[in-house]
């Protein structure tokens, strides 16, 4: 039946004799059609002229191969029925429907069926009868199935031309393919008439000889510069930094024909300089386009995917630079922007686009380009450049029709040359023409509104991701190998029973993860919980229960997502999930009866969610029994809705309901955290103006001219300001208002502890990646918290060094975008002194000199403070700090992370007197301090007991570990305070927080009769209150930092900055 229609068809090769024609072939038998398109638009356009006709029951069977444009013709026929929805193929879902149009649409693919019984199971015959027209590929698959059809095939007979020819089989068929032809011949006439061709019409689109002359040399790129915009004309201001180069853009919005008209592009080479580059061009960009900060109605940041650092950098910037304007940030994609700006250069056709991933690795995207459009094929990834390079090797495409342009090129030419034609290197990056033309499309399908403030939120903008960090991965793998070792959790002694191997540290890792408030842990799944996932299975799903063996394949499948979460030990809960194309979709939910009501499925969702995000996804689907509503509910509440049903989908017959929605991602405070308030200063006192400072009445501003000065130091304004403070140097994203009093208005910390536990340390990917999710609402909270808007700051302070580089640029980027959409002064803080500076929290009055103890996860020194900004480092350690060495023995001992607080419950029960380690340096007769050898000595009498066989006493040996710490530190501190005479002595850092060292030290301080002056136990770890009242003093002076400025991984706290 269709099998005949087909070979009919592929033996008319008369049809082809003008592929560059768009009329009508007359064929001799009246029943077949064909016409030749000559762009992707007039495959459309004859798509909706067969839409205009469609029928309730018409049944349309398309073939073609793979990029015939299929697709697109649905797209057409959708119009035609004048559907609001865009189709999309429905190759992994089956069948997708639309129902806004005049008739509904439904397109089916039947590429994955494999017997005609799945017609059944997918409903095929209600789907037939419903009263809507059918569009089905892969027909070809199941001829019985079909009794009456009109047939089309798409053939590829150039680059962008298509030769579509049908038969109709059956009385409406005919009648339908006889409407579809007048239909055309009118649109036809009337085109023609009109005395316009269609775009690409009559004749094959060419790209020009010399696409370089279309392209902007990038080295050396002077603005392209148009006219100035009106009065009141809203602009938006774009900019990417994903890879070398710095791409910026400034253009016109035009709200009623969802246009953006360049006023302004440039693109800069940066060579990893970026951070360094990106607002100093922007700078100078709007002055030369005559546009002022307020004209600025939405920012457009390129999200990615390219380098690590060099995304974020444009991320952060753009969040800070719209959050302070208030108004709108969109992220558009920087492989759209490539293949935008070479579709805006003349390319046509097939185009894929390579980036650079760094590690040997590209990010591949497909598109189609047509006069009008830049249609993205492919969802993003990221794979190996080798194994892309086989990938098309193995695919066989047409390689004369494919164009390739993108920095991979730069490694990768000449792996990819031979694939396709190599277009100019002018069109390898991205550009800001490309940037606005991404930001039209995206306005005009309905994916954007750069207009609408609410609806872009700069929280929620967040980078392109395609894997998860190399931490996770890691894990994952040594998960699905079935480390045991990785797998337990809690206080325990990792030895096996009777044990003698030698254990290290490293060697007895484990997943820490930190226990909720039900006891509860959460934690990837693992090969050796399959038994227990199995068993789970088959009393919660019955027949429908997958068998151990499929739980313990699905750990080795890539874009693969399953957590458990477990109770003492015990298995009480797990989901799985799977990515493809964007999309999580949900596998398996399950929790125990007896442990249900209490969050559990949907905290396992959002990690299922979260994973999912960092490989590329942005919505969820899943399938739930028809019958169940109470599930059914529970989706809806997590923002999923019912789009369809899947017949006879479960093994006793009961229907799917298919549901589909954003992804459900933990609903905490800020990206997942709980954000704390910490304790600040009293509020303001009773009429005082600088204090007084209410909410904005709109969050527009207008700051200092270009040519104002700051404020000169002994001006009132300097003494009253108001200035927001940022820390992101490791694994807490802080922000703080202080006001010209000192008075810390509020201190808000939003900690990733939970997000590291398991790992046993900071990952500095993850650190970095929580950063972008949480500054924007981290700052949010501190303003609100304060009582001030961003128009009535002063001044923006930021942690700029020492710490981890990925998080600090955030920081740093945020901070900068601010100061520059404020137009104030932009403060950087030396990180080492704000912990000087956080004594000054508990006690206002204090004054150097002093002796301070800096000791931290990264840091353990001690430093004499001749007056503030006058610092002298005295001893710092040679090795390990001490911060560092408690995490590493609760790691020995398997006690998790962090290491201080739980060293000091354990020690809290034990004898410092029980086991004598080694005081080193003890006696060195400098200030020098070395930790390596204490926790190389605890390590070794834990492997020494467990060969004896003996079980560990966890209390006594953290408590002998904790005094032969503070042995040392009290000693050095006691040498400090005499060398130098300092009538005070100060703590600084996380591990000031140990209440048996700050014990020791009153002890001492009382002995020598000096005052002790210690943070609060809130204030002793990271947060931006101390940078806060360290960047009023550097207000004061006059000190502040260019927008050319960067983040740095060390600096020293002895040079003036």
């Amino acid at each position: 039946m269709f099998q005949g229609m087909r070979e009919m068809l592929m033996s008319k090769n008369r049809f082809a004799e003008n592929p560059s024609s768009t009329d009508a072939v007359e064929p001799a038998d009246n029943a077949d059609f064909a016409v030749s398109t000559a762009s992707a638009n007039d495959t459309r356009l004859l798509g909706q002229a067969l839409g205009s006709c469609l029928r309730a029951g018409d049944v349309v069977l398309l073939t073609g191969d793979l990029g015939a444009g299929k697709t697109q013709f649905v797209q057409g026929a959708a119009g035609g029925l004048h559907a609001a929805e865009v189709p999309i193929s429905p190759t992994f879902n089956i069948v997708l429907t639309y129902g806004s149009g005049r008739l509904p649409l439904h397109h089916f693919d039947l590429y994955r069926l494999d017997d005609a019984e799945q017609l059944e199971d997918i409903g095929l015959r209600e789907y037939l009868e419903s009263g809507g027209a059918c569009f089905v590929e892969w027909a070809e698959k199941f001829p019985q199935a079909f009794d009456e059809f009109l047939g089309v095939e798409l053939r590829k007979v150039g680059d962008e031309a298509r030769l579509v020819v049908a038969h109709a089989r059956g009385e409406r068929p005919q009648a339908l393919l006889g409407e579809w032809r007048r239909a055309w011949q009118r649109a036809s006439e009337e085109d023609a008439g009109d005395g316009a061709a269609r775009c690409g019409r009559g004749e094959v689109s060419r790209v020009a000889t010399s696409l370089a002359d279309e392209a902007s040399p990038v080295d050396a790129s002077p603005p392209s510069v148009e006219a100035a915009p009106g009065q009141d004309e809203p602009c938006v201001l774009a900019f990417d930094t994903a890879n070398e180069v710095v791409a910026l853009a400034v253009g016109v919005l035009d709200a009623r024909n969802r246009d953006v008209r360049a006023l302004a592009t440039r693109e800069v080479r940066a060579h990893r300089a970026s951070n360094t580059q990106l607002l100093p061009q922007v700078d100078a960009l709007l002055a030369e386009c005559g546009v002022r900060r307020g004209d600025i109605a939405c920012v457009c940041v390129g999200r990615g995917p390219g380098s690590f650092t060099g995304v974020r950098i444009a991320m952060a910037t753009a969040k800070g630079v719209a959050q302070a304007l208030g108004v709108g940030l969109v992220g558009v994609s920087t492989l759209d922007a490539i293949a935008w700006n070479a579709q805006a250069a003349g390319v046509r056709g097939r185009v894929l686009v390579v980036a650079d991933a760094m590690r040997k690795e590209v990010y591949p995207a497909w598109f189609d380009l047509d006069d009008d459009s830049a249609h993205r094929r492919s969802a993003d990834r990221v794979v190996k450049a080798e194994d892309f390079a086989r990938e098309l090797e193995s695919s066989d495409p047409d390689f004369r029709d494919v164009q390739i342009c993108g920095d991979g090129l730069v490694k990768y030419l000449e792996e990819l040359a031979p694939f396709g034609t190599v277009l100019s290197d002018g069109l390898w990056d991205a550009t800001g023409r490309g940037l606005l033309l991404a930001l039209r499309a995206a306005w005009r399908n309905g994916d954007a509104d750069p207009l609408d403030a609410t609806r872009h939120d700069p929280a929620f903008a967040l980078p392109v991701y395609t894997r998860l960090s190399d931490a996770e991965e890691h894990e994952r793998t040594k998960l699905a190998l079935g480390d045991e070792r990785n797998l337990k959790t809690g206080v325990r002694d990792l030895a096996p029973d009777g044990g003698v191997g030698r254990q290290t540290m490293h060697a007895t890792a484990v997943l820490a993860a930190v226990p909720d408030r039900d006891g509860v842990v959460y934690r990837p799944l693992a090969a050796s919980d399959a038994p227990a996932v199995a068993a789970l299975e088959a009393r919660a799903l019955g027949s429908d229960a997958w068998s151990e063996r499929l739980v313990a394949d699905e750990l080795s499948q890539r874009d693969r997502s399953w957590w458990v979460a477990e109770h003492a030990g015990r298995l009480v809960g797990y989901a799985g999930g799977l990515v493809v194309d964007g999309d999580l979709q949900v596998l398996k939910v399950a929790v125990e009866d007896a442990w249900r009501r209490l969050g559990i499925a949907r905290t396992l969702l959002a990690h299922l969610a979260e994973d999912a995000r960092n490989l590329g996804a942005s919505t969820c689907s899943l399938e739930v029994r028809a019958s169940n509503d109470a599930a059914q509910a529970f989706y809806a509440h997590l923002g999923l809705v019912r789009v369809g049903v899947r017949p006879r989908y479960y093994s006793d017959g009961e229907d799917a309901a298919i549901m589909q929605g954003p992804l459900p991602l933990a609903a905490h405070d800020v990206a997942g955290m709980h954000l704390q308030r910490l304790q600040s200063d009293e509020g303001p006192a009773a009429g005082d103006t600088a204090a007084c400072i209410g909410p904005a009445d709109s969050a527009k501003v207008q700051r200092l001219s270009e040519s104002e000065q700051p404020p000169a130091p002994d001006s009132p304004k300097a003494q009253s300001p108001v200035i927001l403070a940022i820390e992101s140097s490791c694994d807490e994203t802080a922000a703080a208002v202080v006001d010209g009093r000192g008075v810390l208005r509020s201190d808000i910390v939003a900690s990733q502890i939970d997000f590291h536990a398991r790992f046993g340390g900071v990952v500095p990917e993850i650190a970095s990646r929580k950063h972008i999710e949480a500054i924007c609402g981290v700052c949010a909270e501190a303003l609100q918290v304060a009582g001030v808007d961003w128009c009535n700051l002063d001044a923006v302070g930021v942690t700029y060094a020492p710490g981890l580089v990925g998080a600090l640029v955030v920081g740093v980027a945020f901070a900068k975008g601010a100061a520059w959409a404020l137009d104030v002064p932009f403060v950087g803080v030396n990180h080492l002194e704000g912990h000087l500076y956080a004594n000054k929290i508990g006690a206002p009055d204090f004054q150097p000199p002093a002796v301070v103890s800096l000791v931290s996860g990264g840091n353990t020194m001690l430093v004499h403070m001749r007056a503030w900004g006058d610092y002298e480092t005295l001893g710092a350690t040679i090795d390990d700090a001490v911060g560092e060495a408690f995490d590493k023995v609760a790691k020995a001992l398997g006690l998790g992370y962090p290491g201080g607080p739980v060293i000091s419950r354990q020690a809290s029960c034990g004898n410092p007197e029980a086991i004598d380690f080694p005081r080193a340096m003890l006696h060195s007769h400098d200030l020098r301090f070395s930790l390596s050898g204490l926790k190389t000595a605890v390590v070794n009498y834990i492997n020494k007991e467990r060969q004896a066989g003996r079980q560990l006493n966890v209390p006594d040996i953290a408590a002998s570990f904790q005094q032969a710490v503070v042995d040392v530190q009290v000693a050095k501190a006691e040498t400090a305070l005499k060398q130098t005479g300092a009538p005070t002595f100060c703590l600084g850092g996380g591990v000031a927080a140990n209440p048996m060292l700050r014990a020791a030290y009153e002890r001492l301080c009382r002995r020598l009769h000096v005052r002790l002056v210690m943070p609060p136990l809130s204030s002793c770890g990271d947060n931006a209150g101390m940078i806060a009242l360290v960047a009023l003093d550097r207000y004061r002076t006059g000190a502040f930092f260019d927008l050319s400025a960067d983040a740095y991984a060390h600096a020293n706290l002895d040079e003036p900055y």
